[in-house]
């Protein structure tokens, strides 16, 4: 059963850090680039970071230079470091298996971010 299951959001001060887990079961995970999206209510899903196979990045516009993905693929693990966090990066988060530049299958539960004095 493929399972992506994202953890480590929660509630932090503007300016502060926060480090997104995703960890992957059900599939070979070497053979995947992933991404880590996020939402707000009544927006719709936009990249936040996405990571190839052979570990090559891409951020949204918002996140460049405060956010970075990285992957461990003996962990199955992908992570999204958060820095400089403004209210506006407040969303449920969430990863996924890409191809491409696409994502690919179910979305899972996310994590919420809440950045916010």
């Amino acid at each position: 059963q493929v399972q992506l299951v994202e953890s480590g959001g929660g509630l932090v001060q503007p300016g502060g850090s926060l480090r997104l887990s995703c960890a992957a079961s059900g599939f070979f995970f070497n053979i995947h680039g992933f991404g880590w999206y996020r939402q707000v209510p009544g927006n719709q899903r936009e990249l936040v970071a996405g990571i190839t196979v052979g570990g090559s990045t891409n951020y949204g516009d918002s996140v460049k230079g405060r956010f970075f993905i990285s992957r461990d693929n003996a962990k199955q693990m992908v992570y999204l470091q958060m820095n400089s966090l403004k209210p506006e990066d407040t969303a449920v988060y969430y990863c996924i298996r890409r191809i491409g530049a696409a994502p690919f299958g179910t979305w899972g539960q996310g994590t919420q971010v809440t950045v916010s004095s």
